[in-house]
């Protein structure tokens, strides 16, 4: 629904850029200037805004009951910090597609004993969760990691 709205008034700056500025002289400068701002703002949060799609259902996702309690562990713990359903960086890097490849962006092997590592001991800027995860809990995570 934000992308709708912006770019109903992306359509509506470009109207009013289009009949205000054309032609006209310094007298409409700031007008004009304003508009142009406006424009460049609304283009800036098309590109932020519109990228992810609504959140999907477990159910439309397809996922098992135990892949749905591992997206739970994964909203609590993981989404902070990675995105599941978008290729883009967040403060680490994406999940989406983490085992299609056969390694990390890191260059460790994308398998379940060296996932299990960095989700336990963290790695870099990230913090383990060993003391913070139960063994129930990570095993339902790899599940719900292998569906991204």
């Amino acid at each position: 629904m934000p992308c709708i709205l912006t770019l109903i008034v992306l359509t509506c700056s470009l109207a009013s850029l289009g009949s205000d500025c054309r032609g006209k002289v310094a007298l409409n400068f700031r007008r004009c200037t304003g508009l142009i701002l406006a424009l460049v703002v609304n283009i800036l949060l098309i590109a932020v805004g519109c990228d992810s799609e609504p959140r999907k259902s477990d159910a439309e996702l397809g996922l098992t009951p135990q892949q749905a309690i591992g997206r739970r562990v994964y909203d609590a713990r993981c989404a902070e910090c990675h995105y599941a359903y978008s290729s883009r960086d967040l403060r680490g890097p994406s999940m989406h597609g983490l085992y299609k490849k056969p390694f990390m962006s890191s260059g460790i092997p994308t398998n379940d004993e060296r996932v299990t590592d960095i989700i336990l001991m963290g790695r870099a800027k990230m913090p383990g969760f060993q003391q913070k995860i139960t063994q129930q809990q990570l095993t339902d995570l790899l599940a719900y990691l292998h569906t991204l």
